[in-house]
């Protein structure tokens, strides 16, 4: 796990679980540039980290356009000579019902999620794969582009596409040396204050310090530092072997999610008509009909 001779560029780096990984890389000996669209924040994320004793940079720039993504890439080898670890935090939230949901609201979301996560990565991997040295692109998911969330149609698709991608570039960085993985975590930071959900848990956090055994077990939600220690090991040496995997983190709960299966399958020679399809369906595939939205231990309710 150490990382001194390691240089990351973590977006969003400014607060909450961005924050939390940009501190914990540096706190195994990694040099981070720490991106904000704020500059004051991530002004103030770099000299936290630096007052402990870390190497940090402060770039500010919204996440989603390809010159910030070559500005940041920029950065860190103007800083510190190399490139060896990309994270791609950096998110909104713009939740509304389907029918509520403005184009504004949709492409915002996608731009910072899912165009981000693409601008970022391919510069991380054009520089990766001048040093010829392999490299790391630690993509952030979401639970709900694995199953869904009610209000959530921008983000879910966003954070679906962003584990799509990680597979895919799994498939086409192997031979350079470059992993990439996606994490789906679930943490309490400003962004789930705002999921209906949570906030009777993370009101009670607030009170007592801790979540209930049912949050932090079952529901897999803890605090950002319960997440970081997973991104430092994909970071690492450790994680070579490591490549297109979408993992679940948070609280007491470390998971792989599976890569969809199918999960049953019905043959007909000639094909199927319409009646075909009817009668296979009622004897056949409806009982293996998949949930939708995350499912939830009892006390917990899964609709806002």
């Amino acid at each position: 796990m150490i990382l001194d001779n390691k240089v990351a560029i973590v977006t969003g780096g400014g607060r909450g679980l961005g924050l939390a990984y940009a501190k914990e890389l540096a706190q195994h000996g990694a040099a981070v540039v720490v991106n904000d669209i704020d500059q004051d924040t991530a002004n103030a994320a770099a000299a936290e980290i630096t007052a402990g004793g870390g190497r940090a940079t402060a770039i500010a720039g919204p996440v989603g356009p390809t010159t910030t993504a070559d500005l940041l890439v920029s950065a860190a080898v103007e800083a510190y000579g190399r490139l060896d670890v990309f994270v791609t935090n950096a998110g909104i939230l713009r939740d509304k019902v389907l029918w509520k949901m403005t184009d504004d609201d949709f492409d915002a979301v996608i731009d910072v999620h899912l165009r981000g996560t693409f601008t970022s990565a391919r510069a991380a991997v054009q520089r990766f794969r001048e040093q010829g040295q392999g490299g790391r692109i630690i993509a952030i998911g979401s639970p709900a582009g694995q199953r869904g969330n009610f209000g959530q149609t921008n983000y879910a698709a966003a954070k679906a596409g962003i584990v799509g991608m990680v597979r895919t570039w799994a498939l086409e960085l192997t031979r350079a040396g470059i992993t990439a993985n996606a994490v789906c975590p679930v943490a309490v930071t400003a962004m789930t204050e705002t999921v209906p959900l949570f906030t009777p848990f993370i009101e009670e956090s607030k009170r007592t310090g801790t979540l209930p055994d049912v949050i932090r077990r079952d529901v897999g939600m803890g605090t950002p530092e319960d997440v970081a220690g997973l991104i430092a090991f994909l970071a690492s040496d450790a994680a070579a072997d490591i490549t297109g995997q979408a993992f679940s983190i948070g609280g007491d709960r470390l998971a792989l999610w599976s890569h969809p299966q199918l999960t049953a399958t019905e043959f007909n020679r000639g094909g199927f008509s319409a009646d075909d399809v009817v009668t296979r369906w009622r004897e056949k595939l409806a009982a293996s009909a998949e949930s939708v939205g995350e499912e939830f231990p009892a006390g917990v309710t899964a609709r806002p």
